[in-house]
């Protein structure tokens, strides 16, 4: 794939335009009510009323059409997304390849489970996956639903190739919602508390973060302070794998310290371990690479996906060493739905619209332009006390003044003025007080611009 970024920026400016009906769409934010509307709080009433009360919702807002990088609710109003569905929809909300191509497949068959009759789709997003992670050494893939189920499936597959048990996580570190991936994710509310008891074996130790580890901490020292109290605690010979999130996503877009990630994979080379990383919100040209692993030249044992990987309709996979992800027996694997057939389409289809379009070259762009507006905006208010991500994930975290005591209330408070504004924003981070950003890919830049100017307006309506 070649990294012309500018032009890759441009052509996804036409796509912005193509996706979901063309210019019937407009890529404008447009507020005709309050946010939300009077039929998006009648339609509330009638979620609340039939769904379960654990299910949350950030914004109240109805959606009736999406695209490029808009989201129309019921009311008519038309917001700018930031949030991409969690990192789901970088292609957009309906790219023109992903529609064509789920059509063809909703056409001709939907399921027919890939265990008993299989069917090609499965065997090209596998060829794909081969081709698009990192390294160039032999490879198998398992297809999955979600990304709970690729972690958990890829610890499985560590566990029967190593006959070992232990597994090592980081803090701050997010996985899913099963059982065994709550035990691994770091953060007890609202993803773990009252829902216990746990898988066991897991063991949890330091992240390198570097704005809240010591001054002049290193990537490599970071990963020495983690890899002690493995060695000391676990075991060295006991661990199966080690699980990490080469950004974490839920815990507050950290990024490592360079050397971190490299450091751990050569432990787990030479203690005969796994190393897995868990690129579920970070891949799929996220982060201006097809996976965050790539930017240090990481290569991975096992790698889960997710959340990018089929343009919004529910797929995961693990990729992997062929000796390892062969490791459990004939069976072992597997799932009525894993690979569903109109899935594999979507993930064709968005593929294709990521190397089309080099949207690893937009996600750059993005990166530059964001990451600009925030360091500029971090300069004038201070309670922004770190800007980091990388592309098109990239995260703001609100401290108290002068200090590093996490401002959750300060984020809530950003977040709901800009909702009120029509820019949707998510938050994140152990102690709630990190806005994140993810914008689909394809948005047209002056949408990003005039998404970033609305949440200036709101860091100047708190101060």
């Amino acid at each position: 794939m070649t990294n012309h970024c500018h032009a890759g920026f441009r052509r996804s400016i036409v796509l912005a335009m193509t996706d979901l009906g063309g210019p019937s769409l407009p890529q404008e934010r447009r507020l005709v009510t309050a946010v939300p509307g009077p039929r998006s709080a009648a339609l509330m009433e009638r979620r609340n009323a039939v769904v379960a009360r654990g299910i949350g919702t950030t914004l109240p807002v109805f959606v009736e059409r999406a695209g490029g990088g808009v989201l129309v609710d019921v009311d008519g109003n038309s917001l700018i997304d930031f949030g991409s569905g969690i990192a789901v929809a970088s292609v957009g909300n309906a790219a023109d390849a992903v529609v064509a191509r789920v059509q063809e497949q909703v056409a001709r068959f939907t399921h027919t489970c890939f265990m008993v009759t299989p069917y090609d789709g499965y065997v090209e997003v596998c060829e794909a996956l081969d081709r698009l992670t990192p390294g160039d050494h032999e490879k198998r893939s398992a297809l999955f639903n979600s990304g709970a189920e690729a972690v958990e499936n890829a610890v499985k597959i560590a566990r029967a190739h190593t006959k070992r048990q232990a597994v090592v996580v980081f803090d701050h570190g997010y996985h899913g919602r099963t059982n065994l991936t709550m035990a691994l994710t770091a953060k007890n509310m609202p993803y773990k508390h009252s829902f216990g008891p746990f898988a066991p074996e897991v063991y949890r130790v330091p992240m390198s973060y570097p704005f809240r580890d010591p001054a002049g901490m290193t990537g490599e020292q970071a990963a020495a302070r983690a890899l002690d109290l493995v060695e000391k605690q676990v075991g060295a010979d006991n661990v199966a794998c080690v699980v990490i999130e080469p950004i974490q996503g839920e815990g507050g877009f950290v990024v490592p310290a360079p050397g971190f990630l490299a450091a751990l994979s050569q432990w787990c080379t030479d203690n005969g371990a796994v190393f897995v990383a868990d690129e579920i919100q970070s891949g799929f040209a996220r982060t201006g690479d097809w996976f965050a692993c790539d930017h240090e030249g990481v290569v991975p044992d096992l790698v889960t996906t997710a959340k990018g990987i089929a343009g919004g309709l529910p797929l995961a996979a693990v990729t992997g060493r062929a000796e390892i992800m062969d490791a459990p027996h004939v069976g072992g694997l597997g799932g009525t739905y894993g690979g569903n057939p109109v899935a594999c389409a979507a993930a064709l289809g968005a593929i294709e619209t990521m190397e089309t379009l080099d949207l690893c070259g937009r996600a750059r762009r993005i990166g530059e332009v964001m990451t600009a507006r925030l360091v500029e905006l971090a300069s004038t208010y201070d309670v922004i006390g770190d800007v980091r991500g990388r592309g098109a994930m990239v995260a703001v975290e609100l401290t108290r003044p002068g200090t590093l005591e996490p401002d959750a209330a300060a984020t809530a408070a950003v977040a709901k003025a800009c909702h009120a504004d029509g820019l949707v924003v998510l938050t994140c981070g152990t102690h709630g007080n990190v806005l994140r950003l993810l914008p689909p890919l394809v948005m047209p830049e002056h949408l990003l611009d005039e998404g970033l100017g609305v949440l200036e307006k709101a860091f100047a309506g708190l101060a």
